[in-house]
């Protein structure tokens, strides 16, 4: 009877202790390199007016959450729209820097980053804060699930 009840717990933990199905495990400088990759493409997109492409730097779930000086949004359709909304033009979105960037590797599929963010906007004023960014690799992509912008 003991061994019955020991059976589940047993695979349970099996189950719990496998290795996740997930590309071979990057260095943390390979972490490092990505997830900085990840960045510039999400600066090059933006600096272009195209808020949709600096979007794919983040995941498309309504599990993300960005945190702003407006409050909570969960959602990535959500995200975009406030997005479209405070940024309508390419001049409102101007020119974006990243500035004093760590980024720190977490574990094999998970990161931090804490930077500073610059928008240089003539005409309407310059923007700037700071923000710490979730981030973890899922299907081989490193991907933002959660943005505290201030």
């Amino acid at each position: 009877m003991k061994l019955l009840l020991a059976l589940p717990s047993l695979a349970l933990l099996a189950a719990c202790t496998s290795a996740p199905a997930t590309t071979a495990a990057e260095t943390p400088a390979e972490t490092r390199r990505a997830i900085i990759q990840l960045l510039t493409t999400q600066t090059a997109a933006w600096n272009r007016g195209d808020v949709a492409n600096f979007m794919k730097g983040y995941w498309e779930s309504d599990s993300l959450v960005f945190i702003g000086k407006s409050g909570l949004t969960y959602g990535w359709q959500p995200t975009l729209d406030n997005y479209r909304r405070s940024y309508p033009n390419p001049a409102a979105m101007g020119q974006l820097r990243f500035a004093n960037l760590r980024v720190t590797p977490d574990g094999p599929d998970a990161a931090h980053v804490v930077g500073q963010w610059h928008l240089t906007r003539p005409g309407l004023g310059d923007l700037q804060g700071q923000y710490l960014l979730v981030l973890r690799r899922l299907n081989g992509q490193w991907v933002i699930v959660a943005d505290h912008s201030s």
